[in-house]
């Protein structure tokens, strides 16, 4: 088992088809993980993206967008050993990790599900914003 090993899922109210550009625009990953260097392994349209990953950390990361309802379900997945001479102990690159991993998902509800009303379906707004 890799010393770090992270899955974590956030549900968005869109369809895959709306998140899936968001997750292959290569702009995002050096916003999202500024200091890996990702290698393709597999484009996986409206399914997502498998990477090899490099630099502070060895392994390969995933986010795979499965269709669930009216929306998508987000899976992170990264599973990795940090460098020789790594500056955090893996109980620190694992959290630093899942707190990227969250800021990602947040930032892609706030994009593509902002102004929909709770509980309703996806394109519908609040009262108070019409």
């Amino acid at each position: 088992m890799p010393t770090i090993d992270i899955s974590d899922e956030v549900f968005l109210a869109v369809a895959p088809a709306a998140v899936a550009p968001c997750v292959a625009d290569r702009a995002a990953w050096r916003r999202w993980w500024p200091d890996l260097v990702l290698r393709v392994d597999e484009e996986r349209g409206v399914k997502g993206v498998r990477w090899s990953v490099s630099g502070p950390l060895t392994g390969s990361m995933e986010l795979w967008l499965e269709p669930v309802l009216d929306g998508t379900v987000l899976h992170y997945f990264l599973r990795a050993e940090p460098a020789a001479g790594a500056r955090r102990s893996a109980a620190a690159e694992t959290r630093h990790r899942r707190l990227a991993a969250r800021a990602l998902a947040f930032e892609l509800r706030d994009r593509l599900d902002s102004g929909r009303a709770p509980g309703c379906p996806p394109g519908l707004v609040s009262n108070e914003e019409r």
